[in-house]
């Protein structure tokens, strides 16, 4: 997903199930998948073939968690009574080992620590999230596992937060030795932090994850990250995919969760608990993309229908209407949506 750097112009609880189970710390504002008891490793063949009802369960509900700035609030945070925020992103700061807000911020600015507590005020969570599409993403500046669970952990701190995602793209997706750096420090860190949740955004497509996101899970397998959540970014699919974004995501979720069934050894029910949607709304950065209102209603239905465990967008900034009078100030792709709505509508779709 695109990160919050101006100027723009054109983004295992499963898997405890990956390894002992899902941190019992955490508390009942989390947006994590439910807890699960055996190691994909060590799962019997009949664990794995348990559950044969391919409609998921409802009987956790799917919460709301949108991408928010960490250091500008917009006027649609509170839109849809988010459970959790994601905060983007925690990148490293040009070629050091030192994590930073965007290129912009410091991990501990006063500034971030003042939004991320009015974010807090209505009891939801934050989840910080590292990476995104822009900058460097620390596993490629870090040279150690120790450094690199030291800077993630430093982040966190910063935020007070037990939640990390890590939304991996591009390059740093392609690269095989930080992605082994990156699963060995998750590891080192969930050692210390017994309570750390952790997430994996990765692109899809509507055949499912690509060979490199399937194989960074399978690192995060190997080394026995504890995952709660893959959430797969149903956007910018190539401009042969002009037709139902809805459908297209449900498509790409439902081809997902074979994919992750097999990774991690589970059933089906928790292979749909340890998944959640991001859609990017409105404008999509693929030409003739388009994520309406309905589609955002259409996927809130299937999420719920299959017991996904969130749903999310990119991003709280951008649902809004943009201004016709203004068009150099507003951005589809930056600030808000392309579509004709109202603000926060997304929000409100995506809560159901």
């Amino acid at each position: 997903m695109r990160s919050f750097l101006k100027p723009m112009t054109g983004l295992a609880c499963l898997f405890a199930l990956a390894t002992a189970g899902c941190s019992a710390g955490s508390d009942g504002a989390s947006d994590a998948a439910p807890e699960a008891t055996k190691q994909a490793t060590s799962a019997s063949p009949s664990q794995s073939a348990e559950s044969s009802d391919t409609s998921g369960s409802s009987d956790t509900s799917t919460s709301y968690a949108p991408y928010v700035s960490a250091a500008e609030a917009s006027d649609n945070d509170s839109a849809g009574s988010p459970a959790t925020y994601n905060l983007a992103f925690v990148i490293a700061d040009g070629s050091s080992c030192t994590p930073n807000w965007n290129g912009t911020n410091v991990v501990d600015d006063s500034a971030v620590k003042s939004r991320i507590s009015a974010l807090t005020e209505s009891g939801a969570t934050v989840r910080v999230s590292f990476g995104g599409a822009s900058g460097k993403e620390l596993a490629t500046t870090c040279g150690s596992v120790a450094k690199l669970a030291a800077a993630y952990g430093e982040a966190l701190d910063a935020a007070g937060s037990t939640q990390a995602d890590f939304d991996i793209e591009g390059d740093q997706l392609t690269d095989s030795d930080s992605v082994a750096l990156r699963s060995q420090a998750i590891a080192a860190l969930q050692k210390e932090r017994p309570d750390l949740e952790v997430s994996f955004t990765l692109p899809v497509m509507p055949s499912g994850l690509d060979s490199d996101g399937l194989a960074l899970l399978t690192s995060a397998n190997k080394y026995d990250v504890q995952v709660s959540t893959v959430n797969i970014m149903t956007m910018n699919y190539g401009e042969s995919y002009d037709d139902d974004m809805g459908e297209y995501a449900i498509t790409s979720a439902t081809a997902a969760h074979t994919q992750l069934k097999k990774v991690f050894g589970t059933s089906d029910e928790a292979a749909w608990q340890g998944m959640a949607l991001t859609s990017m709304i409105g404008t999509n950065d693929v030409a003739n993309e388009t994520f309406t209102l309905s589609d955002a209603a259409e996927v809130r239905t299937f999420a719920e229908e299959k017991g996904v465990a969130w749903v999310s967008m990119w991003s709280t900034f951008r649902d809004q209407q943009c201004a016709d009078a203004d068009a150099e100030k507003d951005d589809a792709l930056t600030n808000c949506s392309g579509v004709k709505q109202s603000s926060g509508a997304f929000a409100e779709a995506f809560t159901g």
